[in-house]
């Protein structure tokens, strides 16, 4: 020992540490991980690349390009907007009526809806007579009511001239009025009056010699004591020859329940209240039973829809109209509800209707949203197998132009696409209709528009409760758009005057051959806009009688024949909102001055063909007695003033010189 006491022995320099080594051994075998995974990932890359287009990463020569095709714009034909003078002629032509809603400060809402108006024949003249409808004061209210509102029927002389002939007439009636209705239903040859109504709606029948007389009672369409009817009108859906009956029914309303809703502003007072907080309603069918009476079919027809969330009625009808939309010989129903889906009920030709509305493409706006639909038409507007569905909407929404083609029970809206849309958005339009205005052969639009809340322009600036009519031409449809918005300096300063507008509708009141227009108005007179067009342009006019369909001719399809396309119109009188137009109808020729051929395809099926159809002229149609036989169906129309009894076939038709229509 050497004497040194707690003095470890040293380790061997060449020792190895064992902790250190397993820390450099998985630093080492990460980074042999680590390379992996880069290498894996770059080789997959590589062929993934590779696969695809291996000279895409080495190119071997430079390939040419290929030069972008330029675009250029699309050449539309030049445009000349015609100038088309509607002048204001309500006080000239002797109509001095005034509507009355019978406003209240309760601010109800009956009160903002109503203002219709109808164009037609009621003593069998040949010229255009017209009705426009009222309402009275609340059975409530405490002001003098010893002189009530009525409805005013005027007489037409045949220049344009109107004469007050409601006294004593028996239409000098006082109810709620909404809208007017007007067909031949016990095919007497005069028309009879349907007016819907808040609370039971009345029918009179035309008696001659300028008297109706109230047949609500016995014919059984009164309707219930507290429904509220809004438009109406009269077709032959089972054509069994007689004219049938639908009804709209718009809200399920009342006094009580509509003031004790707290409707209006916060700091502004009571406003009028919104269809969304009444329940719906069921519209009615009366079927024409041929003996002065009819029978309501519309539970058996299938016309009740309920909304299947609350089982309550699914329908707030503010408009209708009727078109034989497939073409199988039936007139189906396309109804305009309000913030609710629109109904389309197609006829099954059994005496029954399905309702399709949703598979049609008819129910909602294209955002699966429901229109606040007001007024409606139907049209082969574009000349060709396309037929559109025009409604109406609120304020800011666009007017909806649904179309289909080739008879196909599907529809698209082309209301933005067609510029319609924008033509429409700013007003809240009601009453609206095509119309060839200019008469160059294709229809026009034409839309009455007022809002609903007197004091909207104190929650929105842009809006007022007085609105301007809006006229769209049509241009075509190789132009950009098809309809373009004319006002003061296409038609002069009258077209844009603002008013409440609701119902509206269309006649040749003068006899010369263009279209003349009506506005009926909220709270103020009607507006009538006679058609001072001066272009040279040529038309026809045709007035259809009858025999073994209805007398009327309701239903029946005319086509005229030019060179490189077709015109089509049909007899259908009920359009529009509240409101009827006039029974004839009216063909735009443009230059063309000579026709090829008119067909006629009655509301039974059959048919009649004329050739070399001479212009400028109102013709009279009357159907055969028995069915033409092919040989002899094609004739010349007499150029006569009276009327022909053809031999034969017994083809009854006649010509009357212009100035007669």
């Amino acid at each position: 020992m050497n004497g040194q006491r707690g003095t470890a022995p040293h380790a061997p320099s060449d020792a190895v540490d064992p902790v250190a080594t397993e820390s450099d051994d998985a630093v080492i075998t990460r980074a042999l991980w680590r390379s992996s995974l880069i290498l894996c990932v770059a080789g997959m890359i590589v062929g993934i690349l590779v696969f695809f287009d291996v000279k895409t990463l080495f190119p071997t020569a430079r390939e040419p390009l290929v030069p972008l095709a330029v675009a250029r714009p699309r050449a539309y034909p030049p445009l000349r907007v015609p100038h088309v003078p509607l002048v204001d002629v309500t006080r000239a032509a002797g109509i001095t009526f005034t509507h009355e809603n019978g406003g209240s400060s309760e601010k109800l809402l009956p009160e903002m809806m109503g203002g219709g108006c109808a164009f037609f024949d009621f003593d069998a003249d040949g010229d255009q007579d017209l009705l426009l409808q009222n309402c009275r004061r609340w059975d409530w209210d405490s002001r003098s009511n010893e002189t009530p509102a009525t409805p005013s029927l005027y007489r037409n002389d045949g220049t344009g001239h109107f004469e007050d002939v409601t006294a004593g007439s028996g239409l000098d009636v006082s109810l709620f009025g909404m809208g007017v209705a007007c067909g031949d239903f016990d095919n007497d040859g005069l028309v009879d009056v349907f007016l819907p109504a808040v609370g039971e709606d009345r029918l009179f029948r035309n008696l001659g010699g300028g008297r109706f007389i109230d047949v609500t009672s016995s014919a059984g369409v009164a309707g219930d004591s507290d429904a509220w009817g809004t438009s109406a009108g009269w077709f032959d859906y089972d054509n069994d020859g007689d004219l049938d009956l639908f009804v709209c029914n718009y809200v399920a309303w009342s006094r009580e329940y509509d003031v004790g809703q707290k409707f209006g502003q916060t700091g502004m007072g009571r406003s009028y209240g919104r269809p969304q907080a009444f329940e719906g309603s069921f519209s009615s069918l009366f079927r024409n039973e041929g003996n002065g009476t009819f029978a309501d079919v519309s539970t058996a027809a299938g016309l009740h829809v309920f909304n299947p969330a609350t089982g309550v009625p699914a329908g707030k009808a503010l408009a209708v109209t009727f078109h034989d939309f497939d073409e199988d010989g039936w007139l189906d129903i396309v109804v305009a509800n309000d913030f609710v889906r629109n109904h389309f009920f197609h006829n099954r030709g059994d005496g029954t209707f399905e309702e399709i509305a949703e598979t049609a493409g008819v129910a909602y706006d294209f955002d699966g949203n429901a229109r606040a639909s007001m007024g409606i038409d139907t049209a082969h507007f574009r000349n060709d197998d396309a037929v559109g569905i025009a409604i109406g909407n609120y304020a800011n929404w666009m007017t909806a132009l649904l179309v289909s083609y080739g008879g196909e029970l599907r529809f698209t809206d082309e209301g933005n696409t067609s510029g319609l849309g924008y033509d429409t958005v700013r007003e809240l339009t009601f009453g609206l209709f095509f119309v060839d205005y200019d008469l160059d052969g294709r229809l026009d639009f034409f839309t009455a528009n007022g809002h609903v809340l007197d004091d909207i322009h104190r929650v929105q600036t842009n809006q007022s409760f007085e609105q301007p009519t809006v006229l769209s031409w049509n241009c075509g449809p190789e132009q950009a758009t098809e309809f373009r918005r004319v006002g003061s300096v296409e038609c002069g300063p009258d077209i844009e005057q603002r008013t409440v507008g609701r119902g509206a509708s269309f006649a040749d009141i003068d006899g010369d051959g263009d279209t003349d227009l009506l506005v009926a108005n909220l709270i103020g007179p009607p507006r009538l806009f006679r058609n001072d067009q001066s272009l040279g342009h040529h038309w026809l006019r045709f007035r259809l009688r009858g025999t073994r369909c209805n007398r009327d001719a309701i239903g029946a399809v005319v086509e005229v024949d030019l060179d490189g396309c077709t015109l089509r119109r049909e007899v259908m009188p009920t359009r529009s909102y509240l409101s009827q137009v006039e029974l004839p109808v009216t063909f735009g020729l443009g230059d063309i001055d000579r026709v090829r051929s008119v067909r006629i395809r009655w509301p039974d099926g059959s048919r009649q063909e004329f050739h070399d159809v001479a212009t400028d002229r109102v013709y009279e149609f009357v159907q055969p007695l028995s069915e033409v036989p092919e040989a002899t169906r094609k004739t010349t129309p007499p150029r006569s003033g009276t009327i022909e009894t053809g031999s034969g076939a017994e083809a009854v038709a006649g010509a009357l010189p212009p100035g007669n229509g």
